[in-house]
């Protein structure tokens, strides 16, 4: 038995495409369950759940995705776990992929899959969509090169997630800091490009910069305090600034988008994008800030 684990905060039409997503699995639905954790929505999802039959709802009050993930895993059952964001919908493959992977990986594997941005049959990229297929949820890049897999996409038996330990709380980069434990006792993490799910884009600039701000605010959480974090947080700053130019480099060459406006129309997000996150940056060097989910 597979769990599917979702965490969920006001994204109702999110939800219904997942849901929807995961009726289409391949994999027979006799060997796998799926659970909603809401995380304090302004209206519960109960509709849109009761419409996908066998699905189950939980909650979970304090706020955060960690938190969320932690009592799906709670209220689950199956010995493998999977994890997928309320706003992402998988492949049809999805499940049955991450089985076989799972199964022919050795002992303390933790699956990491293909992240890619969602769009409708035939529809063309817009400048911001553009962007993230080339530079939203790299997963190959953070588990071969960083050694996490982010949880939008993310499996592991029961018994290896117990061994490592749950979720943190919403101050930090859960994935990054489950990540770091999960190395620390002996796990490694396994790209599978055949695992995908798809992840629709940003509709503005402004909804970029606010993911941004979020995930800025969790490094400098995870970096306060460490020693001598102060000037590699400066260095970190003025290389994202410095950082379009190799980052054009990635565009031009990217397999993900195709033809020379839709490039040029990335690389303009691209640049825009990096100094927003380094004065945001060099604005945190001076006081700390709090995370809000989903907002």
């Amino acid at each position: 038995m597979i769990s599917v684990i979702i965490p969920y905060l006001n994204q109702p039409d999110g939800l219904e495409a997942c849901l929807s997503s995961l009726d289409a699995q391949i994999l027979s639905h006799d060997l796998f369950e799926v659970i909603v954790v809401d995380n304090g929505s302004e209206t519960s999802p109960a509709e849109i759940v009761a419409r996908h039959p066998g699905i189950r709802l939980q909650h979970e009050i304090k706020p955060g995705p960690g938190l969320a993930r932690n009592t799906g895993v709670a209220a689950s059952t199956g010995e493998i776990l999977a994890f997928i964001d309320a706003d992402c919908r998988a492949h049809p493959d999805w499940l049955q992929s991450l089985l076989q992977a799972l199964r022919s990986s050795p002992p303390k594997t933790i699956l990491g899959g293909d992240v890619r941005i969602w769009r409708s049959e035939g529809g063309t990229l817009d400048a911001i969509a553009a962007y993230e297929s080339v530079f939203a949820y790299r997963f190959k890049l953070y588990i071969e090169q960083h050694g996490y897999s982010g949880t939008g996409n993310l499996a592991m038996f029961r018994r290896d997630f117990e061994a490592i330990g749950p979720f943190a709380g919403i101050d930090v980069a859960e994935d990054m800091e489950w990540g770091q434990r999960a190395r620390a006792a002996g796990f490694r993490f396994r790209y599978v490009p055949e695992m995908i799910v798809f992840h629709p884009a940003r509709s503005s600039l402004n909804e970029l910069y606010t993911k941004w701000d979020r995930q800025i605010t969790h490094y400098r959480n995870m970096a306060e305090g460490t020693p001598g974090w102060r000037v590699r947080w400066l260095a970190q700053a003025l290389l994202v600034l410095a950082s379009p130019v190799m980052g054009a480099v990635t565009v031009l060459t990217s397999d993900r988008i195709h033809g020379m406006v839709t490039r040029c129309k990335a690389i303009g997000v691209l640049c825009a994008v990096r100094m927003h996150r380094s004065m945001t940056m060099l604005a945190l060097l001076r006081r700390s800030r709090s995370v809000i989910w989903n907002r």
